[in-house]
């Protein structure tokens, strides 16, 4: 297929060369990787940074390391917070080069931030907080002192003059930082293509990284970052980190901090914007967010609702968990269908499990609201901010703020909508609790990556945003194979958006050989702690 990358008129050309060089001097010399092997490389690119020759036995071992065993190393005195910035800025540097996952690159100024902890840690025997010398990757609309930012497009981009208040937080913790990731035009599609370039799955290039967390799911499945901070607002962090093969969590909004980020629709409260982390276990999704809690970011922010992420013990009951095979508007591809019944099976047969079948309610309903409730004003400031920069808008940006999905709603309207918004909550709040079951288990995309510039069904996380449900996405282990993900003979759609969407798998089955299959396991708002317990649960039992 042929891609669309972001254009515009001679002044937003002129300035993006200028961005993208001054990108692309960032990255030193010595850690080029050479045009034999950017000249031949395979669809696949999850194995060069090891042999490559760029990085050493030890840098390699380290970045093979989650972050909470980061954190356990440096605070042991195991490991010095230099040589773990150093070996994941290092592999940063090559990731960005196969998949184009960066923003912005500053190692030196993270080595700086990482000797001063190592000082620290040797005068007082000590470190300054849990995350110690972590090295954390941050998305680029999240503000770093002295680092470029944007909202998604070039005209808001923005030498940050101050610390937003997550990443004040994370560096009083001890996190160091070291790069920026790619985010889409409009911070709002599942593809992730702005002014900076097109960022690239690297399991497979033909697919797609996800978005719009999508430069941190490419870094962090590349080991370039252990850990790194994402925004969700309609699949952001889970469908990156599905994409991708990782680990992420869309905690309930307003329990962390997002004062600050740069956005262009300031005041907006249809469906809250909620920041988590994405990483490499599910350990380190409870190390960050119990990190984050315990600094008590709701002292600071009288916005932010202060909750429990302690992990309830689940040894002394059964868990009952609903699984959803589909949303019964549109039915995944066949990797993922595989994948959900094999995971039914296993939790089926496990003596800790009670599994019940989820019917969800009404989802059509729901994404129809969560779509029209992104863009309130039908994208006009959208629309503006591509202006004001000579910015083209891409293919997927016209789709999302399209008539047929938004309109341009007066206070009366909003209210109105709101109004529909809360009902709908209170009904789906009935439906679960008549159900009666701790989590769901259910896809988090239709099937595997998507090919590039074709995600335009988002339901399997939006409906959890416009329900302010957590959730969070896991590796099933298992990875599409076009041998036996084979659409059945005969096929009955049950919707014009299913008949779309069978055709995307169907026209070519292999594009999507090898790339991972992950689930999504839900909770009901404010019992993150509850999900975090169980998806340990789950995961041990689908991938033992």
């Amino acid at each position: 297929m042929t891609l669309t990358n972001a254009t515009g008129n001679a002044s937003y050309t002129e300035k993006v060369q200028s961005v993208k060089s001054r990108l692309e001097a960032s990255i030193p010399s010595s850690l080029r990787l050479p045009s034999s092997i950017l000249g031949n490389l395979p669809l696949d690119v999850t194995g060069i940074p090891e042999s490559c020759g760029l990085l050493t036995s030890s840098e390699l071992a380290i970045t093979e390391l989650d972050a909470t065993t980061i954190c356990q190393k440096i605070a042991s005195g195991d490991l010095t917070a230099v040589d773990a910035v150093s070996a994941f800025g290092k592999r940063a540097a090559i990731a960005h080069q196969l998949t184009a996952c960066l923003t912005d690159y500053f190692l030196d100024e993270g080595i700086a931030q990482a000797r001063e902890l190592d000082e620290y840690y040797k005068r007082e025997g000590r470190v300054v907080g849990p995350l110690h010398g972590l090295p954390i990757s941050i998305k680029d609309h999240i503000p770093i002192k002295g680092r470029w930012a944007s909202g998604g497009f070039l005209s808001n981009l923005e030498l940050s003059k101050e610390d937003c208040d997550m990443t004040s937080i994370l560096r009083r913790l001890g996190a160091v930082f070291y790069v920026k990731t790619n985010q889409p035009q409009g911070i709002m599609t599942l593809e992730c293509n702005s002014f900076y370039g097109r960022t690239l799955n690297p399991h497979n290039s033909n697919l797609s990284s996800g978005g719009s967390s999508g430069g941190e799911g490419a870094l962090i499945a590349m080991k370039g970052s252990c850990i790194g901070v994402g925004t969700d607002v309609g699949g952001s962090i889970r469908g990156p980190s599905a994409n991708c093969g990782i680990y992420g969590i869309r905690p309930t909004s307003l329990t962390m901090p997002i004062h600050n980020y740069v956005w262009y629709q300031p005041g907006q409260d249809g469906i809250y914007v909620s920041t988590g982390p994405m990483c490499r276990s599910a350990q380190d999704m409870t190390t960050f967010l119990h990190a984050l809690s315990g600094s008590k970011p709701y002292l600071i922010d009288p916005t932010l609702i202060p909750i429990s992420f302690d992990l309830p013990d689940l040894s002394q009951r059964k868990l009952r968990v609903g699984v959803m095979m589909h949303d019964q508007s549109v039915l995944p591809h066949p990797p993922m269908l595989r994948a959900m019944q094999l995971a039914k099976e296993k939790l089926d047969a496990a003596p800790n499990i009670e599994v019940v079948e989820y019917q969800p309610y009404n989802h059509a309903l729901g994404y129809a609201l969560a779509h029209e409730m992104y863009m309130e004003d039908g994208g006009k400031t959208y629309r503006k901010m591509l202006k004001d920069g000579g910015e083209d808008i891409l293919p997927l940006g016209e789709w999302v703020i399209s008539e047929h999905l938004v309109k341009d709603h007066d206070a009366i309207g909003m209210w109105q909508l709101h109004d529909k918004r809360d009902s709908f909550r209170r009904e789906y709040s009935d439906h679960w609790n008549k159900i009666g079951c701790d989590v769901v288990l259910c896809p988090p995309f239709l099937g595997t990556a998507s090919r590039h510039d074709t995600a335009k069904y988002w339901s399997y996380t939006a409906i959890w945003n416009l329900l302010d449900y957590p959730g969070a996405v896991f590796p099933s282990g298992l990875a599409a194979d076009p041998s036996i993900d084979v659409l059945p003979s005969s096929f009955t759609p049950m919707s014009e958006k299913d008949a779309e969407s069978h055709q995307l798998y169907a026209e070519d089955p292999q594009l999507f050989k090898g790339a991972p299959v992950s689930l999504q396991l839900v909770a009901k708002r404010f019992n993150d702690g509850l999900l975090l317990a169980a998806q340990k649960v789950v995961e041990e039992i689908i991938r033992g």
